[in-house]
């Protein structure tokens, strides 16, 4: 039976006393795989403590080498080999791992890391044929996985968080995962455990109100001073001019798209209009206050923008000031 995705599994359970002699960890989303290398490593010192970990590429593996990881110990002592990259292994590595999975050796736990591909595939369906305890690690790439692994780790750190402190996290962190996870566990440990927007705010106060999109979202809205203030903080703490414009471009596209779509489900509009539902719900709302005369004012000066912050214009934040100003003024073209 598959183990659960280590973004999700309960890493605060009670260790077992045994430990799978083979485990299959696949995917390559780095902080999940790390994560599942090290339970590997603590549940076979839980049953020996003493076990010892050896990790090696197996792309530079030999025969001679991995027979010596993975022979019986003389002196029992317990023995972790994780052999990463295993789909990159040579033939004769693959063909010796897939004849030792049929009779591992007492002690050695031999934990194969593979990418979860075509390449190599073969050793994947031997360790998984052989009952290797397996868990997934696919890369979290889509806005809804991140989502879910954010209220995951929020879980895993033993506090709760609402929709929309997610959804300001994310705007305030990004999307690597590793600063995800540090960020909701230091949230749960500053608070009493329940994470909402204003907990979000208050601790990432200077980076979730200063992003890209967050001064394209107080644009679009027609918050013209929310939008200076927010650009004019962004420009103090570095934030890339490029990124900003790329924002006031994806904001006004949006709102473009989703009104010439007209009312309707979020949810059933999202494959036509190829958004998340949030996002399509968000820019219903948007949309409300423009017109198409307002929409081609804001869609030329985004277009001036981008242009001038790669190089058109000598100063490229005041061409983004400039550019705020023209999308809080289209937006009152009736």
């Amino acid at each position: 039976m598959s183990s659960p995705p280590a973004s999700q599994a309960d890493h605060g359970a009670a260790i077992s006393v045994t430990t799978p002699p083979l485990r299959l960890i696949v995917g390559d989303e780095e902080l999940l795989v790390e994560r599942a290398v090290e339970n590997a490593l603590a549940s076979a010192r839980a049953a020996d403590p003493s076990a010892e970990l050896r990790r090696v590429a197996a792309a530079s593996l030999t025969r001679a080498e991995l027979a010596e990881l993975i022979s019986p110990s003389l002196f029992a002592e317990g023995r972790v080999v994780v052999l990463d990259a295993a789909h990159e292994a040579s033939k004769d590595v693959a063909s010796m791992i897939t004849d030792y999975v049929a009779d591992p050796a007492d002690g050695v736990s031999l934990v194969v890391l593979h990418a979860g591909g075509a390449r190599g595939k073969a050793l994947a369906d031997v360790l998984r044929g052989a009952g290797a305890e397996i868990t997934e690690c696919p890369r979290v790439t889509k806005y809804d996985e991140r989502v879910d692994f954010v209220r995951a780790e929020i879980r895993r750190a033993g506090g709760r968080i609402t929709q929309e402190a997610i959804r300001v996290l994310l705007d305030a962190v990004g999307n690597d995962l590793r600063e995800l996870a540090a960020a909701s566990a230091q949230l749960v440990a500053d608070t009493d455990g329940g994470v909402d927007e204003n907990a979000v705010r208050r601790y990432h106060r200077g980076r979730a109100e200063v992003t890209g999109f967050a001064v394209a979202e107080k644009a679009i809205t027609g918050d013209r001073s929310g939008a200076l203030e927010a650009l004019r903080w962004a420009i103090v703490l570095g934030v890339p001019a490029v990124l900003v414009a790329d924002a006031l471009a994806d904001a006004v596209r949006t709102v473009a798209k989703v009104g010439a779509a007209g009312r309707g489900d979020p949810f059933k509009m999202a494959g036509a209009l190829g958004m998340p539902p949030w996002k399509i719900r968000k820019a219903q709302a948007q949309a409300r206050g423009w017109r198409p005369a307002g929409i081609a004012l804001a869609m030329a000066a985004v277009a001036v923008v981008n242009a001038d912050v790669k190089g058109a214009a000598p100063d490229p934040n005041y061409a983004l000031e400039r550019a705020v100003l023209r999308i809080v003024e289209a937006r009152e073209v009736s």
